[in-house]
């Protein structure tokens, strides 16, 4: 059973955010482990592990990079674990321009407008990723569909990245 049909949602990158939480608490309520207290151990092992897999589920279609990453698994494309670096020269400069401008914001004279500007900048290079990846998808072009989602990841890590920044430099 897919992610997707655990949720009973219609398998894409566009979810209802709403409905899945609201699916998700329906599912953890039905399958919570003190729920089967009084269960025999292999009912209750049973129970902990669906009650995991719905966890995990949960957090995999909540997060956009992590659902694209699993809808490509589901076609036998897993870059889950994969340790394969991009090819792409244009994205690997952009890659080292964004790692200076992260690191200026450090020395900038407005730091809170600099990380908001940067903020930005990330998430509009986000949505653009994830429409790419769409539209790739739905072609069946799975390998830039992939090259998508491996961006992704640098942008979801650069965005940490900066909330590391943004708490050091505004002592949080």
């Amino acid at each position: 059973m897919s992610y997707f049909d655990l949720f009973s949602l219609t398998p894409g990158f566009a979810i209802d955010k709403s409905a899945l939480s609201a699916r998700f608490r329906q599912l953890q309520s039905q399958y919570h482990p003190d729920n089967f207290a009084g269960a025999d151990d292999k009912s209750q092992a049973q129970a902990l592990q669906k009650a995991s897999e719905i966890n995990d589920a949960y957090q995999t279609l909540l997060h956009p990079q992590k659902r694209a990453q699993y809808m490509l698994k589901l076609v036998d494309v897993d870059i889950a674990d994969e340790q394969q670096t991009m090819q792409d020269i244009d994205f690997l400069m952009l890659q080292m321009s964004l790692r200076e401008e992260l690191e200026g914001i450090k020395n900038s004279d407005d730091p809170e407008a600099a990380i908001d500007a940067f903020a930005s900048k990330l998430k509009a290079a986000q949505e653009q990723l994830e429409e790419a990846f769409v539209l790739y998808y739905q072609q069946g072009d799975y390998e830039p569909a992939a090259d998508s989602v491996r961006k992704m990841k640098f942008y979801l890590r650069l965005m940490q990245q900066l909330r590391q920044v943004e708490d050091n430099l505004l002592d949080l």
